[in-house]
């Protein structure tokens, strides 16, 4: 089998301008109205806006290669960075706060430069311990010939599959210098298209033990910032590429294993980008909901659980709100989390839900 990294043109990727013209104008064409319409926002929901947006962006690039983060750290953790004034904030594990400062620094800091020790430290964020699970990694440092060759496998033990394998270790020293030359020169290429050689550039070199797939993300993201000259994230590339997540692994390796031909990952990545635009609506939506909803209560006096409870409602409560859950998440006594509930109830706030199981649960009514 023959890499793409293998062959003598590497790493000289070509693509076709033609197929992607149209389907690259019409991204960027929505890129800029996305970026106008949350500009378009006060301030307050546009800060809102971000934080749901990059707390996606945080949790569904663990999510594609299997790490489940708790939403509500990573949104505290991003709060907490940004200087949001936002109610019930809870501790973050260091995991949690590695991955938030790697994505942070590559978004709000789009236009410093990115080097080797830059995503060193990106590394050593996301692997605060040096170890990923059980094993132990090189952190902070290209990975080295004592790892052995860095493939990508599936299937049990006497039956793998190897989809890809990397450069050799010796390479990546002099592979690094090449790659990061090309994406800190000025070049005349569109920056989205950029973004997406970026991406597959990245991973298709491996140059860490572990989080290669997080680190070549946050690389795109940074790219797709500077493409549009504002700190400010609308949209969750990550989230999208999640729920096409098989779509996006045989995608690759079929690039991989192709020739440097790269039109096709090109086209899939501009798609997949729109499709995040989309996304981006829902966000945009939830926003606007939690803004009316409390507008509709600007007169109404509640104690902190109260206003706690209600925004983890608005945020996308997973699963069903009991009194056992509320008072989990208060920190309160049971008794004390159905006086909670009964005053919402009675002021018409809450609802109880129509029969389904043993345990009664509860919605906000929509004003």
């Amino acid at each position: 089998m023959t890499y793409i990294h293998e062959r003598k043109d590497w790493p000289a990727f070509r693509w076709s301008l033609e197929r992607l013209a149209d389907r690259l104008a019409s991204v960027r064409h929505r890129q800029g109205r996305l970026i106008g319409r949350m500009e378009g926002l006060g301030f307050q929901l546009r800060a809102e806006a971000v934080l749901q947006t990059l707390t996606e962006e945080v949790l569904k690039s663990s999510e594609i290669e299997g790490e489940l983060l708790d939403k509500e750290q990573v949104r505290s953790s991003l709060a907490r960075r940004l200087g949001m004034d936002v109610a019930g904030l809870v501790p973050a594990d260091r995991n949690v706060e590695g991955v938030v400062e790697m994505m942070l620094d590559a978004t709000q800091n789009y236009t410093t430069p990115l080097t080797n020790e830059r995503l060193f430290a990106w590394h050593a964020a996301l692997f605060p311990t040096g170890h990923s699970g059980m094993r132990k990694i090189t952190a902070g440092a290209w990975r080295t010939k004592a790892s052995g060759p860095m493939q990508v496998v599936s299937g049990p033990i006497g039956r793998e599959h190897v989809h890809f394998e990397a450069p050799d270790a010796e390479r990546l020293e002099k592979e690094m210098r090449v790659f990061l030359n090309w994406f800190e020169a000025d070049v005349a290429i569109d920056p989205v298209i950029k973004a997406g050689i970026a991406h597959l550039w990245f991973v298709t070199i491996h140059p860490f033990e572990d989080g290669n797939g997080r680190i070549a993300r946050a690389v795109a993201d940074l790219a797709l910032t500077r493409s549009e000259g504002n700190p400010q994230r609308f949209y969750s590339m990550s989230a999208q590429i999640r729920l096409e997540r098989n779509a996006y692994y045989e995608l690759l390796e079929a690039i991989q294993k192709g020739d440097l031909d790269i039109t096709a990952w090109l086209e899939w990545f501009l798609k997949c980008l729109d499709r995040a635009f989309d996304a981006a609506e829902t966000i945009l939506a939830t926003v606007l909901r939690k803004a009316r909803f409390w507008d509709a209560q600007a007169g109404e006096q509640l104690n902190d659980r109260q206003r706690t409870i209600i925004n983890r409602l608005l945020n996308g409560f997973e699963g069903k709100l009991t009194s056992s859950k509320w008072a989990k998440l208060a920190k309160c006594s049971q008794d004390t989390a159905l006086r909670d509930i009964d005053d919402l109830m009675r002021r018409d706030i809450l609802v109880k839900d129509a029969a389904g199981g043993r345990s009664t649960s509860y919605s906000l009514r929509e004003p």
